[in-house]
């Protein structure tokens, strides 16, 4: 049996994706999605948890997710998991995680992304899974 180096999420966009192109004409989209989840503590209080996750798509599937998508959409990727080490302009190393996306799907109707939150719910209303302080939108 063989390591297996998959994640899935289901989340809102922190913000739009940022499209760049390398000098080679290679699209690629840099996004972060926020999940959650909420919980009891020990005494018995809710608590909402937001996570907020790196995510880089390459070619075709970049242009797409800077077409589609904006600031607050709902969508559900995959793909692997991976920590880049780069140097900064003072020379220092640097290391990034993110999720290297290979499948994504939106959930949203086309235009429901940031003015309108998942089904049954109106414009304003608390994101389910997410306290209102954290989220950016």
């Amino acid at each position: 049996m063989s390591d297996l180096n998959l994640c899935v999420f289901t989340g809102r966009l922190g913000q739009s994706p940022e499209i760049r192109y390398t000098p080679s004409g290679v699209a690629v989209a840099n996004f972060t999605i926020a999940v959650g989840k909420k919980y009891k503590n020990k005494n018995g209080e809710q608590v909402d948890q937001t996570e907020w996750v790196k995510c880089v798509a390459w070619k075709r599937l970049a242009e797409i997710i800077g077409e589609y998508c904006d600031k607050g959409s709902r969508v559900q990727l995959s793909g692997e998991f991976q920590t880049r080490k780069w140097d900064d302009k003072d020379g220092n190393a640097r290391y990034t995680t993110e999720i290297v996306v290979d499948k994504f799907q939106m959930l949203d109707s086309k235009g429901q992304s940031q003015d309108r939150g998942p089904e049954g719910t109106n414009p304003g209303d608390p994101v389910p899974g997410f306290p209102e302080d954290d989220i950016p939108f």
